[in-house]
C-alpha cells in the first residue's frame, strides 16, 4: 500500500511551499488508494510550540487534507535511541568533539584552498586516551553518521536519475552535544517504522535523500521511493521572500477558496492545465509525478485570484449561506453569484440590494428615469418585471441598447456594471425601485 506522509516543524505557520507538500503528499495517496500521515516532527524542544501544532491541524482541515493518522517526533524518543545505539555498536554512528569554531575553520582552509569543505574524520582518529580527555574537561561530544564511499543513487519519480559521490560529502551531524536530535536519522527511523512508501518533498532536501539511503541501507531497511518537487518561484519568476509569509491565514483574509489552493497548486509545474475544480476528484483521477518537470513551479497570486473566482461561480447556496448576510437566500446567491470574485463580495451586493443607495442622477436621464418610475408602478411584478420594464420604455421613449440599459441601472443599483438585471430587480422589488426611480 502507498503511504505517504507530510512532516512539518511545528516552529512557525504553514506556508506556501509547505502547504503545497502536503497537497502533492495528499493526492498522490488518495490517487493509489493508499494512506497520508501527518507527522509532527518536533524534535526541536525549544523551538516547537502547541499553537503551531495546532495550526497545521486546522490548516489542513481547512484546506480539506485529512490525515489517516498522525504521530508525533516527541513521543517516539525511546526509538531512536534504539536505533542509535544499534547504529553506533554497528560502527555507522562515531562522537567528534570540535567545536563550532573550530569547525569553521576546517571549513574556511578548505574554502580558502578550492578544495570543497567536506568533514576530514578527524574524529575516527581520536585515541581512548583523547576522548577521556575531553569528557573529563566537561566536553560532550556531537555525533555523525559515517558514510560509506562510493557512488549513491537512485531514481526519482520527477527528477529522473539521480548520482551522488559519497567522497564529496561530509559525515552528517544527526546528534547534537547536548542529545537533541537533528532532522536527518529520526525521519528515516520514522520512514521506517511508519511503513513509508513514498517520500514526498521539494528539491531542496535532494542532497538530504542522498545522505539518508544510506542510513536506510543501515538499517536493512526498504528504500521508500522519492520524488522530489521543483521549488516555487513568485510571479516575477524568481525565489521570493514573500513566498515564505504566505499562508492559510493571508488566504483566508483575502477570501480565497480552499479548492482554488488545491487546484492551483496541484497543476502548476506539471504538463496538465490549471482547471477550477470544485471537487478534488479530477485532482486525484489525474495525477501522476511523470506530468511534473523540473523547471520551478511559478506561483502567481493573480492567477490564484483568477481562479478564486471561477471556483466562487460554481459553488452552490447550500456550500457557502452560513458565510453570506443574513436573508440572503438561494435566489440572490443565483442571482449574484456571477459576478464574485470572493464569496466576500456577497455583502456588497446584498446591500445594493436592500439599500440605502446613493444614486447621482444624471439631468439628462431624469425625464426618461420619470417615464421609468411611473411605468414601475404599472407592470406586472410578479413575472419578469426587468423586461417588462425595459421593454415598456422603449416603447414609450424610443431609448435603446445602452441609453435604455445604463441609466436604469445607475438609478437601481447606483452601479453601471454588475448582476443580471433581471435576476436582481426581483430582489430590489417593487417598493424600493419605485424609490429609487422617484424624482424626490
Amino acid at each position: 500500500m502507498t503511504v505517504t506522509r507530510f512532516a512539518p516543524s511545528p516552529t512557525g505557520n504553514l506556508h506556501i511551499g509547505n502547504i503545497r507538500t502536503a497537497i502533492l503528499n495528499w493526492l498522490f495517496a488518495r490517487s493509489t488508494g493508499g494512506r497520508f500521515v501527518l507527522r509532527i516532527d518536533d524534535t526541536d524542544v525549544e523551538r516547537s510550540e502547541e499553537r503551531y501544532v495546532d495550526s497545521i491541524r486546522a490548516d489542513l482541515a481547512w484546506l480539506g487534507l485529512t490525515p489517516d493518522d498522525e504521530v508525533r517526533q516527541s513521543e517516539r524518543f525511546a526509538l531512536y535511541e534504539r536505533r542509535f545505539d544499534d547504529l553506533r555498536a554497528a560502527g555507522r554512528i562515531y562522537p567528534a568533539y570540535e567545536t563550532q569554531q573550530e569547525l569553521e575553520l576546517k571549513r574556511k582552509i578548505l574554502l580558502g584552498r578550492g578544495l570543497p569543505p567536506v568533514y576530514d574524520r578527524a574524529a575516527l582518529s581520536l585515541r581512548d586516551a583523547d576522548r577521556a580527555k575531553f569528557e573529563a574537561d566537561g566536553i560532550r561530544p556531537h555525533w555523525r553518521f559515517k558514510l560509506d564511499p562510493g557512488a549513491i543513487e537512485w531514481h526519482d519519480l520527477i527528477r529522473g536519475p539521480q548520482h551522488f559521490d559519497a567522497a564529496t560529502m561530509s559525515d552528517p551531524v544527526i546528534r547534537r552535544a547536548d542529545g537533541s536530535w537533528l532532522y536527518m536519522l529520526p525521519s528515516v527511523i520514522d520512514d521506517v517504522d511508519m511503513g513509508i512508501s513514498h517520500v514526498v518533498r521539494g528539491e531542496d532536501h535532494v542532497s538530504n535523500t542522498a545522505l539518508q539511503l544510506q542510513m536506510f541501507a543501515a538499517m536493512n531497511a526498504p528504500l521508500p521511493t522519492f520524488a522530489h518537487a521543483a521549488l516555487l518561484t513568485g510571479a516575477e519568476g524568481k525565489l521570493s521572500k514573500r513566498l515564505g509569509s504566505l499562508g492559510v491565514e493571508h488566504f483566508r483574509e483575502e477570501g480565497i477558496e480552499p479548492q482554488a489552493i488545491t487546484a492551483l497548486l496541484a497543476r502548476i509545474g506539471t504538463s496538465d492545465p490549471v482547471e477550477p475544480f470544485v471537487d478534488p476528484a479530477p485532482l486525484i483521477a489525474a495525477f501522476d509525478f511523470s506530468r511534473f518537470g523540473r523547471a520551478p513551479a511559478r506561483f502567481d497570486e493573480g492567477e490564484l485570484a483568477q481562479l478564486n473566482a471561477r471556483i466562487v461561480h460554481q459553488l452552490d447556496f447550500a456550500a457557502v449561506a452560513d458565510r453570506l448576510p443574513d436573508g440572503m437566500d438561494g435566489a440572490a446567491w443565483e442571482a449574484i453569484r456571477p459576478n464574485l470574485t470572493t464569496i466576500a463580495g456577497a455583502a456588497d451586493w446584498w446591500h445594493v440590494v436592500e439599500g440605502p443607495i446613493s444614486v447621482a442622477v444624471d439631468p439628462e436621464d431624469r425625464e426618461f428615469l420619470d417615464a421609468a418610475h411611473r411605468l414601475a408602478g404599472e407592470i406586472d411584478w410578479t413575472g419578469d418585471p426587468w423586461h417588462a420594464l425595459t421593454g415598456a420604455l422603449k416603447e414609450a421613449t424610443g431609448r435603446k441598447g445602452k441609453s435604455l440599459f445604463l441609466p436604469l441601472r445607475r438609478a437601481l443599483t447606483g452601479m453601471d456594471h454588475g448582476p443580471d438585471m433581471a435576476a436582481l430587480l426581483p430582489l430590489i422589488g417593487h417598493d424600493r425601485a419605485l424609490e429609487r426611480l422617484s424624482p424626490g
